[in-house]
């Protein structure tokens, strides 16, 4: 009886997930690599976001029914950069720095490596709400193969438009205004100036 209890303790013990916070996780991961944490997939239409109550991420409700982007899908992979938040008493929206991952579709809740190559400065509502364009550190895994904003520019200017385009009409219901863009030291930049302290 004893050893049948033991190992109902032990299997008990090690079933049992530790839950993580993904708000937690650095926001660096290296020089010049960024950590996202990804919300949405690429070709999502569904607006998922993560709870840090139940360590869980879910699909965003508006009276009670899912959320979905009566649009084109999200373009890229979507999320947030871990352990920022932008203040609202500086006119931030009060949620971590926002991130969009250009690259083939990857599983909610993917922590990937990035470079940061852009930042999209967008009004919404009034609030600040900047994206960061970034790609993934991994090489086999760039769909757009840059290393910086100029490089971006130059060779993809059609995308910038196309992201543009996108968070100016995905929601009607927001007041949207693009203020225009940084390059890769001012989205660094604005993640310092964001980091939790």
């Amino acid at each position: 009886m004893r050893i049948v209890l033991f190992l109902l303790c032990v299997l008990f013990i090690f079933s049992c997930e530790k839950q993580v916070d993904y708000y937690l996780y650095p926001a660096f991961s290296g020089e010049n690599r960024l950590n996202a944490v990804i919300e949405i997939p690429a070709g999502t239409n569904r607006k998922i976001e993560y709870n840090s109550k139940t360590f869980s991420f879910e699909i965003d409700k508006i009276d009670g029914e899912d959320r979905v982007i009566n649009y084109l899908p999200y373009l890229g992979n979507y999320g947030f950069v871990p352990s920022t938040f932008s203040d609202p008493k500086l006119g931030g929206d009060g949620d971590a720095i926002d991130i969009i991952v250009l690259a083939e579709s990857v599983a909610t809740g993917t922590v990937i490596e990035t470079i940061p190559i852009a930042i999209l400065k967008l009004l919404d509502d009034g609030e600040i709400d900047y994206k960061i364009v970034a790609i993934p550190s991994d090489i086999s895994k760039q769909i757009v193969s840059v290393e910086n904003f100029s490089e971006f520019d130059v060779k993809f200017p059609e995308i910038k438009g196309i992201i543009e385009t996108w968070f100016l009409n995905y929601n009607t219901k927001d007041d949207a205004i693009i203020e225009g863009w940084g390059d890769e030291k001012e989205a660094v930049r604005e993640i310092m100036k964001n980091l939790k302290q």
